[in-house]
């Protein structure tokens, strides 16, 4: 036998000892060794707050089990140019909690790609076809009887809205999450039976490279915001998804089901809608199983709040045309509420250092569409624009501040219906911008102030804005909330109420449609009113004619400093910028709906040659001189901007600082009209819809009829003269990017080249003939420009751009699509 040695038996004597010690030490402890002395708080997840270390443990009773989950901004950065809100939406995904061994992951399956069957294998080859999404690793710390418990600490703490993102995106600077000044933010953590919610105060440090972020800081190098995050159960399978119909006004979700039948469409569609249902859905009339209830913000103030509610409650008119008795509720939301609760649809008042958009937007069930939470955001700057842009029109202080206000009843007015433009988008449903030739058939509209001329000429603001839901509205309502009997054939019912829409003559066409640059639909526009563009077009100069005579020192209360009229001035002089964005699109426009087979609706048709025509005219004349003429009443009373009343993106751009610079509008003006006119795609139609029909309106007449009215039209002396050449330089400038456009068709630059050739010469013709140093100089200039260009159109770089407008459409921010409004 061998013997060991007295070393070696103490040896194996130790280890023999240690080992217990070690296997205990490798125990997973229980959830309730873990936890004790922590704030324990249950509900639809249950999670313990840490005090001493300012952690939070996550407890997941729920594995393999899909939920929502939804990231947000509760406390934004206040920059609309940057778009970071306060009670801002951000992405709502789908997943579960897959345990593996140590490690617990959120995996986000692909819902996109389906196979809607009971062939479990071919559901799982479409599953592991498409890749998924693991967000997050977590480690198991504790676990008790099928439950675990993991440290969710790092995965609140991040920057999962994605704010450094969108701040190198928007150039304002390289920041990164600060940990050092980052905390879990114990009041907006809350937990409910079927809602789990956790709010952080994140700090993002870096240095600040532009203006945006210096402006809404303290101190932007370091950028505090919260951030929240719900968990959320998802809904029962109780809900019915309802086909999406291009026709029907209404957003959509989708997905592909490989399961599909070869010869049917693999895309399948459905409508985002809430649910709502019938008490009794065989009656007429009914209750709803339970009501749809929106809440607003309660630091909305007086009397904006009261408008508010009132214009969201319009929905309720749809609903009980629909069949519905008190189906839509609106209410002001509880004080303890928090309004990223995914149990309340808010309508938030949110404040921006500029004007900007409103949005509507939801948290939907992307399985269904089923919408789970309404969300509108309403910047609070918008109804102050609509006061200023009153005040322009009606110049109300002549005798200090009016009786009544009218100012106040125009922007009242407008906000009521912005509350249920947007509300109109949380319930699912997209614009509809052809409205307004339906007397005002939509609240979905971007809706232009309505001003009327009465018998002794005076502008009259009394109808500025519609009050009520319109036809369309209740159209779109029937469609995606209409609870048919049962046995009733739905897809029947619903065909029958879009064809009665379309034979009562109501029209349906939204946003890519509307939009001016290169749109062609004759009655989708965005801002404005009426049948006919062209008549608009016509009344809106009127209106803008008026209200320049009249314009003058009573458009500003006294006391303040005269430069600020200027900044009534901005949205007066370009009263008329959205309506010429409307009638530009019936030059090479055309007719069309969106038409199913066998629908009753007509096929697409280019318009005819006079309404062309027409359009044409009345966009020549707003580049006039007469039109673009500033009253010298105007000019001579605003002096440059006192101390403290610095210049703003809101005034016009100018040559002449500070001085104010008439020619710089009227630039500014005629480069709205004349960059619509030569826009590539409308060109290319001019072109196709000649060459199909010689009678219609084509790219080489048109451009001449531009010329007829601007390099070789008679040319005027003085400040009249001034204007013309601002106007002629615009023109080319804009000629000259259409020629250079490489995304323009090969015909579309052919003709433009031909035509500058015949400018060209023109110009040199007219240099030799004139008797006037400031016509000479500009006919010289305007040939070197074309000859420069001919030589090498890169050159076209070198030019001096025109002057770019103030904000605008929406009055006052930056373009946008679905789901925004002004």
């Amino acid at each position: 036998m061998k013997q060991f040695s007295a070393f070696a038996l103490v040896l194996l004597f130790t280890c023999f000892l240690a080992t217990p010690q070690i296997q205990a030490q490798d125990k997973t402890p229980t959830i309730s060794e873990k936890t004790k002395g922590l704030d324990k708080q249950e509900g639809f997840f249950t999670y313990y707050w840490d005090e001493k270390e300012g952690k939070i443990w996550l407890e997941i009773d729920k594995l393999d089990q899909e939920f929502l989950y939804v990231n947000s901004l509760a406390a934004g950065v206040g920059s609309n140019d940057i778009g970071l809100d306060r009670n801002q939406l951000g992405d709502d995904r789908v997943v579960y909690f897959d345990r593996r061994g140590p490690k617990v992951l959120m995996v986000q399956p692909n819902y996109s790609y389906r196979a809607i069957t009971d062939n479990q294998k071919e559901t799982e080859s479409v599953r592991d076809a498409f890749a998924q999404s693991v967000l997050w690793g977590f480690k198991v710390a504790a676990e008790s009887k099928g439950r675990v418990l993991v440290d969710a600490t790092d995965f609140l703490l991040r920057d999962a809205h994605g704010v450094v993102d969108r701040l190198k995106g928007m150039n304002q600077g390289n920041y990164r999450l600060d940990d050092s000044r980052s905390a879990l933010y114990r009041d907006g953590t809350m937990n409910f039976p079927k809602n789990t919610e956790f709010e952080a105060t994140l700090t993002f440090t870096g240095d600040a490279s532009g203006g945006y972020i210096r402006s809404v800081t303290p101190s932007s190098d370091a950028v505090t915001v919260r951030q929240h995050h719900s968990f959320v159960e998802l809904p029962d399978d109780d809900y019915e998804p309802r086909v999406f119909d291009p026709r029907s006004g209404y957003f959509g979700t989708d997905y592909q089901d490989y399961s599909t039948p070869i010869g049917e469409s693999l895309t399948k569609r459905f409508i985002t809608r809430h649910r709502l249902e019938k008490k009794n859905p065989g009656t007429a009339m009914s209750e709803p199983v339970e009501p749809i209830i929106y809440y607003l913000d309660p630091g909305t103030p007086e009397p904006v709040r009261s408008a508010l509610l009132d214009g969201a409650r319009w929905w309720n008119q749809a609903f009980e045309a629909a069949g519905y008795r008190n189906a839509f509720q609106v209410k002001m939301l509880p004080e303890d509420a928090h309004p990223l609760d995914v149990r309340y649809n808010v309508i938030n008042w949110v404040h921006r250092s500029t004007r900007g958009w409103s949005y509507g937007s939801s948290v939907v069930d992307p399985r269904t569409g089923e919408i789970i939470k309404g969300h509108v955001l309403l910047g609070s700057l918008r109804v102050r624009q609509d006061y200023l842009i009153a005040e322009g029109l009606l110049a109300p202080y002549e005798d200090g501040q009016p009786e009544n206000d009218p100012m106040m009843e125009m922007a009242l007015a407008r906000i009521r219906q912005l509350s249920a433009h947007e509300v109109g988008h949380t319930l699912g449903i997209a614009h509809n911008f052809a409205a307004s030739t339906n007397s005002r058939a939509s609240v979905m509209d971007y809706p232009a102030p309505k001003v009327n001329i009465d018998e002794n000429g005076n502008l009259d603001l009394s109808e500025a804005y519609d009050s009520g839901i319109g036809e369309w509205d209740k159209v779109t309502v029937a469609y995606g909330y209409q609870d048919f009997p049962e046995g009733t054939d739905e897809k029947q019912g619903l065909d029958e109420i879009l064809n009665k829409a379309f034979e009562d003559g109501l029209l349906y066409i939204s946003d890519y449609d509307a939009r001016p640059a290169g749109g062609a639909h004759p009655k989708a526009h965005l801002w404005d009113n009426g049948t006919d563009a062209v008549d608009q077009l016509n009344h809106i100069m009127n209106v803008r004619e008026i209200a320049l005579q009249n314009f003058g020192e009573a458009v500003i209360p006294n006391g303040r400093p005269m430069a600020t009229i200027e900044d009534a001035l901005v949205p007066i002089y370009l009263f008329h910028r959205y309506q010429i964005e409307g009638t530009v699109k019936l030059i090479g426009g055309m007719d069309y709906t969106y038409k199913l087979r066998g629908d009753s609706q007509p096929g697409p048709e280019p318009l005819a040659p006079a309404q062309q025509q027409a359009a044409l005219e009345a966009m020549l004349s707003t580049i006039s001189v007469e039109a673009l003429r500033m009253p010298d009443a105007i000019i001579d009373i605003i002096p440059p901007r006192p101390i403290g009343y610095y210049g703003s993106r809101e005034l016009f751009n100018s040559h002449t600082d500070p001085a104010f610079d008439p020619l710089g509008a009227a630039e500014t003006a005629a480069h709205a009209t004349t960059s619509l006119l030569f826009n590539a795609n409308r060109a290319a139609r001019l072109v196709d819809f000649e060459a199909r029909n010689p009678d219609h309106l084509g790219l080489a007449e048109m451009i001449d009829k531009v010329y007829e009215n601007t390099w070789m039209a008679e040319p005027q002396d003085g400040y009249n003269g001034a204007i013309q050449r601002a106007v002629n330089f615009v023109t080319l400038y804009n000629l000259l990017q259409l020629a250079a456009d490489e995304d323009a068709s090969s015909q579309v630059r052919a003709i433009s080249n031909e035509k500058l050739v015949e400018l060209y010469d023109f110009l040199n013709k007219e240099e030799k003939a004139t008797e006037s140093e400031q016509w000479l100089a500009a006919y010289n200039y305007g040939a070197k420009l074309i000859d420069g260009f001919m030589e090498n159109p890169e050159r076209i770089e070198e030019m001096t751009p025109p002057l770019s407008p103030p904000p605008g459409s929406p009055i006052g921010s930056t373009d946008s699509f679905l789901g925004c409004s002004w």
